[in-house]
């Protein structure tokens, strides 16, 4: 079961954003979802998704979010989730917040129909955490 979509959507602001910039605001960020997409969002609307307060967010406006923030739309439209999304930002995190700039192919013999397991990224993701801590 995937985390509850406030949690989801604040995971996108805290993670989606460059180590020396600050997390985006919910007027810039509606702004630019709906610069982008052409789907009506407001600050105040996003304020409310994240806090929970909001519970009727149509799916276009969920797309939309996601769309901006890089990540399937599934990862805000399907109330279970997808652990390799969640499990790839666990590893864009910990990669940001320790200054990596780079990864080179963890399994260059692996096609890209088999993309590594969401354990696999998630062991990264910690290593990482763990190296540069």
């Amino acid at each position: 079961m995937s985390a509850p979509l406030p949690d989801r959507l604040n995971r996108l602001f805290d993670v989606m954003h460059r180590a020396s910039e600050p997390v985006i605001s919910n007027a810039a960020a509606a702004e630019g979802i709906s610069h982008r997409s052409g789907v009506s969002i407001s600050h105040d609307d996003l304020r409310q998704l994240r806090a929970g307060t909001k519970r009727d967010a149509t799916p276009e406006q969920l797309s939309a979010i996601a769309e901006f923030f890089g990540v399937p739309a599934c990862y805000l439209t399907d109330p279970n989730g997808d652990p390799v999304i969640e499990a790839q930002l666990n590893l864009l995190h910990a990669m940001r917040d320790n200054g990596v700039r780079d990864l080179h192919s963890c399994g260059a013999a692996r096609s890209a129909s088999e993309p590594l397991p969401p354990q696999a990224i998630n062991s990264v993701a910690e290593m990482i955490t763990r190296v540069f801590s």
